[in-house]
């Protein structure tokens, strides 16, 4: 099967391509989309567990650990602990709050820019494609 008929391939390629847009318009604050989306289901969900984060994000529980700690490093968000001392609770810092205000115009400017130019028929097709998947 040639490469350009492999649909893992094409949507890689394509998450690939629409990751660096969101990337390149969040730069400016230091941050990346994986960065930024982490941080604002953070901030929706705060406090929250790592075990509820994960779920939320469906990624791995260590995964998203291993994120949670770049973002405390970068003064985002604060690690501590639950009513059950095992389980890490995380919420959103000022930085992280400041940084979710900066970035909302950044990312709302990407979305916009990607549906101009898919037309209105056409976003709603790929929204209705992926979520059939």
């Amino acid at each position: 099967m040639p490469n350009d008929t492999c649909h893992c391939i094409l949507l890689r390629k394509a998450s690939r391509k629409v990751s660096s847009y969101y990337d390149e318009a969040l730069a400016p604050l230091g941050v990346n989309i994986g960065q930024f989306s982490l941080l604002r289901n953070i901030n929706r969900m705060a406090p929250v567990s790592l075990t509820d984060l994960a779920s939320r994000v469906e990624l791995d529980r260590s995964t998203v650990g291993r994120n949670a700690k770049v973002l405390e490093r970068m003064g985002l968000i604060a690690i501590g602990h639950g009513k059950d001392q095992r389980e890490a609770m995380l919420v959103v810092t000022q930085t992280g709050q400041a940084t979710l205000k900066q970035g909302a115009p950044l990312w709302d400017g990407v979305q916009d820019d990607i549906e101009a130019r898919l037309g209105p028929d056409k976003t709603r097709q790929l929204q209705e494609l992926l979520a059939a998947l």
